[in-house]
């Protein structure tokens, strides 16, 4: 699997192209199939958060968990959702609302001090699904950090050799697109025990259309 721009955009041309007229914007997957690698192994566990150069048109929703300055900061800053100390405190042991929160925000960002607080209120609902928050200092850069979580991916492979990954919408151009693709698979190169030799096949496909090989 090169990582040669030209090869990646005539598929993502082809792929929109492929996908069908809907009344919603699609998003573009990007599927790689990944071989000689041991599911049982720590290599058979990727999970890397990626940033992506070009923001999708679905951005992230970012809660940011802080006290104090921070918590104001992330305000200002329009986190999508901000809990203080006695927020976090108040949603011990209440299930729904904590099932509710994980489902409703793809990155959480929390205060160091307040992790082994949220370790053990949210952990048992964020853990699961591979958003245990990313910790940062009081005096973190919390609008910096925020406006770069909004385009982060989580590039994850579990039991299965195989990586489905969202890398933006339709409407963004191929160009776009095509950044995004490489900037994953960038990221995998280095991950992988024998870099590209490990991806078997690569796919890009639309929410409703059909996949489209990228050939080497």
């Amino acid at each position: 699997m090169p990582l040669d721009k030209k090869t990646i955009l005539d598929a993502v041309k082809e792929a929109k192209e492929k996908s069908g007229k809907k009344k919603f914007n699609q998003t573009v997957d990007l599927i790689l199939n990944i071989v000689e690698i041991d599911m049982k192994a720590p290599e058979g566990k990727i999970q890397e958060v990626v940033e992506l150069p070009h923001a999708t048109e679905k951005p992230n929703k970012v809660c940011v968990i802080a006290s104090g300055e921070l918590a104001l900061k992330a305000r200002r800053a329009n986190a999508d959702n901000v809990i203080e100390r006695a927020d976090l405190e108040a949603l011990a042991g209440k299930k729904k609302e904590l099932r509710k929160l994980a489902e409703e925000y793809d990155i959480f960002i929390s205060e160091a001090p307040l992790m082994p607080l949220v370790g053990r209120i949210l952990g048992p609902v964020l853990g699961p699904r591979g958003k245990m928050p990313v910790p940062v200092p009081p005096n973190a850069d919390i609008a910096g950090l925020i406006a770069k979580h909004r385009k982060t991916i989580v590039v994850r492979m579990r039991n299965q050799p195989i990586i489905q990954v969202s890398v933006g919408t339709e409407n963004m151009s191929e160009e776009e697109l095509s950044d995004n693709i490489q900037a994953v698979l960038r990221v995998l190169e280095g991950k992988l025990k024998r870099g590209f030799k490990n991806i078997k096949l690569a796919y890009i496909k639309t929410s409703m259309g059909t996949p489209v090989k990228i050939k080497p």
